[in-house]
C-alpha cells in the first residue's frame, strides 16, 4: 500500500515514490535516494564569519531517518554533495555523528560523491562511489548532457517558482525528462536543511537533460504527483 504522503512516479519502467520530504523511493530496490544533503554547511559558513543555526546536520539526518521509517527502505543511496566540503565529516558534532553511524550500520548505505565532496574519505560505514548503475539506471551527482540511458542525479537544487493569487510561491521540486530516444532522467530536489535552489526551468538544467522530448517539474502534494510543463520539443 502506497503511503498517502507519497506520489507514485514511473521512471524507466520502475515504480518510484516521490515523498513530500524531497526523497525518492525505488520500490523494487527498497532504496531511498536523496541528493545534496550538504551536511555541515552551517559550520562551513561559521568558519568564515557568517553565523547560521548550527543544527542543519541534525535536522537533515532526522529527516532521512523519518523517510527510512516511512518507506521501510533497506538501502540509502545519496547522490552527491553529501557534505558541504571535504572536511565536513570531521566537523560533525557527536550527536549528529552518532545518528549517522547508527543509520549506516542499520542500512546498506552508499555515498555517491559530488563536486562539494569529491575527496570525501570517511564513509561512516557506508561505501563510496563516483557513480553507479543499478537495473539499467545510472546514479550520479551531475546529469550528463547527451546521456541516453535512464539516469537519476542531483546537483542543481531545482525549485518551482509560481505566482498564485498575487502570491509568489517557491517549492523544491524534481525535474523529470522524458527522453527523445526513450530514456527517462530525473534531477532530484535538494534534501539538505540549508540548501538553496535554482529555477527548475533554468537553461543549465535543460541543457544537462538534453536530449529530451519534454521536461516537467514534479513534486508530491498530499499523495498526488503534481507535474507542470517546463519545456516541450517543437512539433
Amino acid at each position: 500500500m502506497v503511503p498517502v504522503s507519497f506520489a507514485p512516479l514511473e521512471l524507466a519502467g520502475q515504480e518510484m515514490l516521490l515523498t513530500e520530504g524531497r526523497a525518492l523511493y525505488w520500490v523494487r530496490e527498497r532504496a531511498l535516494l536523496v541528493a545534496d544533503l550538504h551536511l555541515e554547511k552551517a559550520s562551513w559558513y561559521a568558519e568564515r564569519g557568517s553565523m547560521l543555526p548550527p543544527y542543519d546536520s541534525r535536522e537533515t539526518l532526522e529527516r532521512v531517518a523519518d523517510a527510512v521509517k516511512q518507506t521501510g527502505a533497506r538501502r540509502v543511496i545519496t547522490l552527491g554533495d553529501n557534505f558541504h566540503d571535504d572536511a565536513g565529516a570531521q566537523r560533525l558534532d557527536p550527536y549528529a555523528c552518532g545518528m549517522l553511524e547508527a543509520l549506516t550500520r542499520a542500512l546498506d548505505w552508499i555515498w555517491i560523491t559530488g563536486n562539494h565532496d569529491e575527496k570525501m574519505q570517511r564513509g561512516f560505514g557506508g561505501a563510496l562511489a563516483e557513480e553507479l548503475e543499478i537495473g539499467g539506471i545510472v546514479l550520479r551527482h551531475i546529469a550528463q548532457a547527451g546521456e541516453t540511458r535512464p539516469e537519476l542525479s542531483g546537483h542543481f537544487h531545482p525549485k518551482l517558482r509560481l505566482k498564485l493569487r498575487e502570491r509568489h510561491i517557491s517549492r523544491p521540486c524534481g525535474v523529470l525528462s522524458r527522453g527523445a530516444m526513450g530514456a527517462d532522467r530525473m534531477i532530484l530536489p535538494a534534501f539538505g536543511a540549508l540548501t538553496g535552489g535554482m529555477d527548475a526551468g533554468a537553461a543549465e538544467i535543460r541543457a544537462a537533460l538534453s536530449p529530451a522530448s519534454r521536461i516537467d517539474a514534479v513534486l508530491s502534494a498530499k499523495g498526488k504527483l503534481v507535474q507542470l510543463p517546463l519545456w516541450r520539443e517543437a512539433a
